[in-house]
């Protein structure tokens, strides 16, 4: 099966900066990620995108990495991603140190049992993921009722916004996820 509907390019024809940043996540994770090579017929593109997700998901305050990752996949499975899904639900499984939350997140985030605070982020990722014409500013009362500070509620509002752009784009790739994801935090790593 190909990794996307559209042109694959190899990363030695990237430009250099791109390959050094997609190189060191490579040397971190152990494989590239195909969310990287799908993205890279269009370099700018690929590098407003790592920018925007570096800027949102490596701050160094605000919600933390874990409660990141749970809006990614809250909203990644609210999205219908395979992709955003299995790739975020393996970081939800090591940051979370849980190795059941995000299938249950995934598959059915207003069931899961979760804290007041982590439910309050949940709930307002996935208004404003699958319903966000009706956020009020109730919304936003009860997730600083739960303790999110603005810049939460800011990280929890962006968060959204840019995996509802990338689950879409994994949607019109056809993107597979890579099979090292689907045991990451699932079982010790060698």
């Amino acid at each position: 099966m190909p990794l996307s509907r559209f042109e694959v390019v190899d990363l030695s024809a990237l430009p250099q900066d791109l390959r050094d940043r997609i190189t060191a996540i490579a040397d971190k994770s152990g494989f590239v990620p195909n969310v990287f090579l799908g993205l890279a017929h269009r370099p700018a593109e690929l590098r407003a995108f790592l920018d925007y997700h570096d800027a949102l998901m490596e701050r160094p305050d605000g919600l933390t990495k874990a409660e990141r990752e749970l809006v990614v996949v809250a909203t990644s499975g609210a999205n219908g991603c395979t992709y955003c899904v299995v790739a975020h639900g393996a970081i939800l499984r090591i940051r979370a140190k849980d190795p059941h939350l995000a299938d249950k997140v995934a598959t059915n985030p207003w069931a899961v049992d979760l804290s007041p605070r982590h439910r309050a982020i949940v709930d307002l990722a996935l208004t404003l993921a699958l319903e966000p014409a009706t956020l009020t500013d109730d919304d936003l009362a009860a997730a600083r009722a739960a303790g999110l500070t603005d810049d939460e509620v800011w990280d929890t509002g962006a968060i959204t916004a840019l995996f509802a752009m990338s689950n879409r784009l994994a949607h019109l790739m056809a993107l597979d996820p890579n099979p090292e994801f689907y045991l990451m935090g699932r079982t010790p790593r060698s």
